[in-house]
């Protein structure tokens, strides 16, 4: 697989730089890994092995970084190679379904009680969706990529972004109830 990462290049030969460079970049996004191992993987210890392998690689690979820019969409491939090669096999794809825990850590600290129960009621519908849905979902509403940068990520046409996305809207929506702090927003203006 190429790895592509975009602008800032290093100067040729500067081992140490990379590798400075991909330390940061694990310190600074390996939460961001995280929520998206855990979408993908849907349980927080196969989400916790899946962001240390992460990190693991991404240190054995660290003179392959030409360019420091997008370092988390490197370490967001380096995570979905992972867990396609290695821990679909396991038996939590097998003979389980996901186990939908929302973490505490995921919901934004000093928001109101109400906002945080509908964050975890919509956590948990977001986590019961297709893994294609889910992991899409997580990208681009939760990390914040855009839709390029999701369809670059997971190897697909923009298009398919867009149709997951519009189909997890449609299952997320008659999945949440009506009387959401959103939904009653939106009813009140």
């Amino acid at each position: 697989m190429r790895q592509v990462i975009w602008t800032n290049q290093l100067p040729n030969g500067d081992g140490i730089k990379s590798e400075q460079a991909v330390r940061q970049a694990i310190q600074v996004y390996s939460r961001r890994v995280w929520r998206f191992a855990l979408a993908l993987s849907g349980t927080r210890d196969v989400a916790d092995d899946l962001t240390q392998a992460t990190c693991l690689r991404a240190l054995e690979r660290h003179h392959l970084v030409t360019h420091t820019d997008r370092l988390d969409s490197w370490l967001m491939t380096i995570c979905r190679s992972i867990w396609l090669n290695e821990v679909r096999a396991r038996t939590v794809r097998k003979s389980q379904g996901l186990s939908v825990t929302p973490d505490a850590e995921l919901i934004a600290p000093g928001t109101d009680a109400e906002m945080n129960i509908f964050a975890r009621e919509v956590f948990t519908e977001v986590m019961k969706l297709p893994e294609a849905q889910r992991e899409t979902v997580m990208l681009v509403f939760v990390e914040g990529y855009s839709y390029r940068e999701a369809a670059d990520l997971l190897g697909v046409p923009i298009g398919t972004i867009m149709s997951r996305l519009s189909n997890a809207r449609r299952k997320l929506q008659v999945a949440m109830p009506q009387n959401t702090p959103e939904a009653t927003r939106r009813r009140d203006t």
